[in-house]
């Protein structure tokens, strides 16, 4: 291929990828941008299960003699 090819080629591509606009996928932006600032939308929101307090402590309490 020449250099006068060779250079069109490659300022078509370039032209394509400059002006290049695929969908985008707005909730899906908003989801990501609310769960990095720790925020979760309403519809998302779980409500924590309460932890046994217990847990992970009866190994220590029959070391420590609690």
């Amino acid at each position: 291929m020449g250099r006068g090819r060779q250079k069109a080629k490659a300022t078509k591509q370039a032209r394509e990828i400059k002006y290049f606009t695929p969908n985008t996928d707005l909730s899906a932006l908003e989801r990501e941008l609310a769960q990095s600032r720790g925020e979760i939308p309403a519809e998302e929101a779980i409500s924590p299960e309460p932890e046994d307090e217990s847990y992970g402590y009866d190994d220590l309490s029959e070391r420590y003699g609690r």
